[in-house]
């Protein structure tokens, strides 16, 4: 689905036109071949890396070629219980600008819905805002996740299955989001030199605010990631001397009976035994098991052992 938005400072609202025009923003959404085709025909984009743009592994880069540059980023995007991240590729060319994304992205849906104050013309800056949002979407997320961390650390004892595999998801979310976030603190550092765009005073300013804010999030995802294998270490702890309890408790318990039980299983055999033949042989057995399983029973309790 190709889309094209045109909005000045002088338009009230955003403006849906059938053509490209200078100053448009035109809006591409899960493209077939033919669409990219198009696109690099009418545009004069690199197809191959259009086509790039639609490869759920592509990685974030940045590439320049014939005067466009291409910023390859991923999303966070959540899919039933699974969050993950998606690609998006942001071509600024000489008086337009163009997005690309295999699945419905959130935060780009923001500006359409007239959520957010933009201009179509000023393309630089648009660029820097639909950043800022995934940004903020990003930062959303982990924030969910941090808040659902802090909850099970507080029962870490009372864990389920169920919090584990939840843990699981959220590291495996975590480190997606890290393996995006750190090559996209290379590109905005590569936008500040000025050296890729053309940045004004403000755009600096917010391309600073930017990668501060990347740095950011990688900090809160390592953050993240820490505290998850914190908890998970302790409840591997706590699982382990549980599990050592109980089978120092059942050895105890072994050894204090089995003492009656070598002595009546003595008793059962058809042989002549000491005292077989005496009325008070049950007596006299319990004389002698009773006194050493109590004994046993007392060095064990002893040694916090039952």
């Amino acid at each position: 689905m190709i889309s094209i938005y045109h909005k000045t400072i002088k338009d009230r609202g955003l403006n849906q036109i059938k053509e490209p025009k200078a100053g448009s923003w035109v809006y591409v959404e899960n493209p077939s071949e033919k669409e990219l085709e198009y696109l690099s025909g009418s545009l004069n984009l690199e197809l191959d890396l259009l086509k790039d743009s639609v490869d759920p592994l592509e990685v974030p880069r940045l590439e320049i070629e014939d005067g466009k540059t291409y910023i390859f980023t991923r999303v966070p995007h959540k899919e039933g219980l699974i969050i993950s991240t998606v690609p998006l590729l942001v071509i600024i060319g000489s008086d337009f600008i163009t997005t690309i994304s295999q699945k419905p992205i959130p935060s780009l849906n923001k500006f359409m819905e007239g959520k957010i104050s933009f201009n179509t013309t000023q393309k630089t800056k648009l660029f820097l805002q639909i950043f800022s949002e995934i940004n903020s979407a990003y930062e959303i997320f982990m924030t969910n996740i941090n808040r659902q961390v802090r909850a099970t650390r507080v029962h870490v004892q009372k864990i389920s299955n169920r919090e584990i595999a939840k843990f699981v998801t959220f590291e495996d979310s975590l480190n997606d989001f890290l393996s995006s976030l750190v090559p996209t603190n290379g590109i905005l550092s590569r936008l500040l030199s000025g050296r890729v765009l053309e940045l004004y005073e403000e755009d600096r300013d917010l391309v600073e605010d930017l990668l501060l804010g990347n740095n950011q999030l990688i900090e809160l995802a390592r953050s993240n990631l820490k505290s998850i294998v914190n908890v998970r270490g302790a409840y591997s702890t706590i699982m382990s001397n549980n599990l050592n309890r109980v089978v120092k408790f059942l050895t105890a318990l072994t050894v204090v009976l089995n003492v009656p039980v070598i002595v009546s299983s003595l008793y059962g055999m058809n042989v002549n035994l000491p005292l077989a033949d005496s009325p008070l042989a049950f007596w006299f057995i319990m004389g002698i098991t009773l006194p050493i399983s109590l004994v046993l029973f007392w060095i064990f309790v002893k040694k916090d052992w039952l």
